[in-house]
């Protein structure tokens, strides 16, 4: 990840010129070496730890059978992301995938107060990633927190490396848009209308970021506004990274040298192919069949689909998975989720040789509105009319609507900021909930609704009186009667 240190070139051609010769101790220095990176990557893709840590595995094996074909080996580690990726694709693809288990952020050993900056500029973080879309993201969390080069990239993605980067140039120009947006948002909201309308929750859906970004330019009160410069490696650097299970290493290192082993390893293997004349893997492609099958569905060839996390407030819309992509990575951008519990030694369940081709299912994040049937839509009712059965007896257990939650809500200290977030979130049930009213030296409104279990921020910043000593405290009041409390000092 940025700020850490990673291996060179020259380790990449010692590494890949020992896996060429088969050595087995040389396969545990390349786990060793890349494996937190790539399963913090395929977790982005895949949101859930079980599936991330079967397709590491998957990457390691075909790494070992593959390595033959890299033409240029001081490229290993670009190279390994290109198959991680083919593989969580393939596995995204499938009806059958484990979903639903997030693995646990690494840990950090910060203070409190250190979390709580964190945080802050996550927040902001994920607010000025939702503006970009899903193959925006995962180039910029490629290059920026894995720090490949656009021409590792060309190969991740399968495109020519003039059009790699021209997407890297754009995303990156981009998000600094987003990010002044965001900084305006964040600490210039009082002075226009429009910017406090968009900005009702922290932090920003994609369609408030995008709608505020437009704004910002077109606003001759924003535009004026100057914003602190904040590259990108150091805002990147508070997403959260997923932690590799520490009982992983002995499954995959067992499954990729494992004698009993060796017909997995060949179907595993398999499922990387397609090489092109670098021998780096062409992009996933489902079968012919297939493909077929999801014909009505593809709006564009499949290159274009990708993933990828950083998402919002579901943050896009876990922890781990700002990647998650325009509706679903890195990179993944959203408040910390709930960090599942860890990881099983076994890494998914073992696929099974037989069958390498996979199953219905689009790998694309970006879906359409309108979904396609299953079904021809060519299909009419014409048909010769037969004698029907009589219709059942209405049903007297109508649906009921969901039951309303409670909403719960959380104070903030600004901490010599100009501006902290009351925490409010839907306990029980959905919540439509709206800021009232306050008191004392402090402002706050907006207005929206939440999902069960879902939570929020709601910006308040500081109204100091003529006079102000010491610590000040507000209240900001809620239409569900409950209020909180925000508190500086002066």
């Amino acid at each position: 990840m940025a700020g850490a240190p990673g291996p060179g070139r020259d380790d990449d051609l010692r590494l890949a010129d020992s896996l060429r010769a088969g050595d087995v101790i040389a396969l545990t220095e390349v786990y060793d070496t890349y494996a937190p990176f790539l399963y913090d990557y395929c977790h982005g893709l895949l949101r859930d730890r079980v599936e991330a840590a079967g397709a590491l595995r998957n990457v390691v094996i075909a790494a070992r059978e593959h390595i033959d074909r890299l033409t240029e080996p001081d490229r290993l580690r670009g190279w390994l992301y290109a198959v991680a990726r083919k593989e969580c694709m393939r596995r995204r693809d499938s009806p059958n995938r484990h979903t639903g288990q997030e693995a646990p952020e690494a840990d950090d050993d910060l203070t409190d107060e250190q979390l709580a900056r964190r945080e802050e500029r996550r927040l902001l973080a994920h607010s000025a990633l939702a503006a970009l879309n899903g193959r925006q993201r995962e180039a910029i969390d490629l290059s920026v927190r894995h720090e490949l080069d656009e021409v590792d990239l060309a190969g991740v993605f399968g495109m020519p490396l003039e059009e790699t980067l021209a997407l890297v140039e754009r995303a990156r120009e981009d998000l600094a848009e987003a990010l002044h947006a965001a900084l305006i948002a964040q600490n210039h909201w009082k002075a226009c209308p429009s910017v406090s309308a968009l900005t009702e929750a922290w932090p920003l859906s994609p369609q408030a970021s995008t709608s505020l970004v437009r704004h910002v330019a077109s606003c001759p009160v924003c535009g004026e506004r100057e914003t602190p410069p904040l590259p990108a490696d150091r805002l990147l650097s508070v997403l959260p990274i997923a932690a590799i299970p520490a009982d992983l290493r002995l499954d995959v290192l067992t499954a990729a040298t494992a004698e009993d082993r060796a017909g997995n390893r060949r179907a595993i293997a398999a499922w990387t192919e397609p090489f092109d004349e670098y021998g780096w893997p062409l992009p996933y492609e489902p079968s012919p069949g297939r493909a077929r099958e999801r014909e009505p569905r593809r709006r564009g060839p499949l290159v274009g689909a990708v993933a990828v996390a950083i998402g919002a407030a579901a943050l896009f819309v876990g922890a781990m998975s700002w990647l998650g992509g325009d509706g679903g990575t890195n990179a993944a951008a959203t408040g910390p989720g709930a960090p599942g519990s860890r990881a099983p030694s076994s890494g998914g369940a073992e696929p099974t040789p037989t069958d390498p081709s996979p199953t219905v299912g689009s790998p694309s994040p970006t879906k359409s509105p309108s979904k396609s049937p299953s079904k021809s839509p060519s299909k009419t009712p014409s048909k010769t009319p037969t004698t029907k059965a009589p219709p059942p007896p209405p049903d007297t257990d109508t649906p009921r609507p969901p039951r309303p939650g409670d909403l719960s809500v959380q104070g903030c200290d600004m901490r010599g900021r100009d501006f902290c977030l009351i925490r409010i979130t839907a306990v029980g049930g959905p919540v439509s909930w709206r800021v009232t009213g306050t008191s004392g030296p402090v402002q706050a409104g907006g207005a929206g609704h939440l999902g069960a279990g879902e939570t929020r921020g709601v910006p308040v910043s500081r109204d100091e009186p003529t006079i102000c000593l010491g610590g000040q405290t507000g209240y900001v009041s809620f239409s569900s009667g409950d209020s909180a409390s925000a508190s500086y000092f002066c």
